[in-house]
């Protein structure tokens, strides 16, 4: 497989431009997940990928060979791209074999080349070569599609919401087949997604467009503990925002006097935002110390969302503030609106400059 490399890419439609001077790096088998908002210019990165847009600036390399730049524009086959829509636009009246092999050279697809082969490698029976795509689940019809994009062995793998039709259960069965199939076959791919969770589990590296803008590209904990902004902070999850001061490389709030992660110790002091996670935020049982460096605070549970594995709670600080916090615990040890609680804050947290 092959690495890739965006530089200043840009795409506007009637004027209006959708992408503002992409730069981006993918490594050699590399998951990156493009993860962004409905309208943030997700497909239309990946359409330019593909060649099914033109770019009106910037280049794209495919492993050192250059397919978009100035009065260049490479054609869609000519790039060796394997690509997987949404819903797995397998072809009704072939079946499952024919589907895989649709791509190639017509001796390969009389010979069936390497369909048994496919088909083990995305977790499929090659028994399932003879059936027809409405024979199989929607499951097994995206792992159909992955199978035809590998077969040609492309230079990159594109994958365009390729689960978003799924239910949950088969949703999360899928994506780690599929995750699996790449990883087995070395595939450098990217994975454009609205699911943040999705992302995160999937990723090795994460890219977050915003507006059309890359804001931050980063593995998925570093995305999700040290967030460049607010907003890609509340996007990528939950997120508790208190106003705090930062004095070197700690912040003080109404949740404590707090360790801030790294790239918050050179901000200097001032007045910022805490973001806490909803997940930091400990309920302690009334015979529970807390550790070294923690303080716990009164507070009111206001509201539960029990979610079965665990729960959503809602908390009042007990102070002249009355601060609003959220915490999520384990399910079984989900509290009761009403109940009385103490809360500590665990870990190290990010915070904002406040403009």
């Amino acid at each position: 497989m092959s690495e890739l490399r965006i530089r200043g890419l840009q795409k506007a439609f009637d004027g209006q431009p959708v992408l503002h001077g992409i730069d981006l790096s993918v490594e050699r088998g590399t998951l990156l997940a493009l993860l962004g908002p409905s309208g943030s210019g997700k497909t239309t990165l990946l359409r330019l990928l593909c060649g099914f847009e033109r770019a009106d600036g910037g280049s794209v390399d495919i492993d050192g060979r250059r397919v978009v730049g100035e009065n260049l524009h490479v054609r869609t086959e000519q790039r060796r791209i394997g690509y997987v829509p949404q819903e797995g636009a397998l072809f009704p009246h072939l079946c499952v074999a024919d589907n895989i092999v649709f791509g190639l050279p017509r001796t390969q697809r009389r010979a069936r080349h390497r369909v048994s082969e496919l088909l083990e490698l995305v977790g499929l029976p090659a028994s399932y070569a003879a059936r027809a795509p409405q024979q199989l689940s929607g499951g097994q019809q995206q792992r159909v599609a992955l199978a035809r994009a590998l077969a040609p062995s492309p230079t990159l793998v594109m994958l365009d919401e390729p689960f978003s039709s799924l239910d949950a259960a088969l949703r999360l069965e899928t994506r780690q087949a599929v995750a699996s199939a790449l990883a087995a076959a070395g595939a450098t791919a990217v994975l454009v997604t609205h699911d943040q969770s999705e992302a995160l589990s999937l990723g090795h590296e994460v890219a977050v467009l915003w507006n059309g803008r890359l804001i931050q590209t980063a593995t998925p904990e570093t995305l999700y503990r040290r967030p460049v902004t607010r907003e890609l902070a509340s996007f990528v999850g939950e997120a508790v925002l208190v106003p705090g001061t930062v004095s070197e490389d700690r912040v003080r709030c109404e949740l404590g006097d707090l360790p801030l992660c790294a790239p918050m110790a050179h901000a200097g002091n001032g007045a910022v935002d805490v973001m806490v996670r909803p997940e930091q935020i400990r309920l302690l049982r009334a015979t529970e110390t807390v550790g070294s460096g923690m303080t716990a605070y009164d507070a009111v549970v206001t509201d539960v969302v029990f979610q079965g594995q665990d729960a959503g709670v809602a908390l009042q600080l007990r102070s002249d503030s009355g601060t609003r916090v959220r915490a999520r615990v384990p399910g079984y040890l989900s509290p009761r609106p009403g109940d009385h609680v103490r809360l500590a804050v665990d870990g190290e947290v990010t915070a904002f400059p406040r403009g």
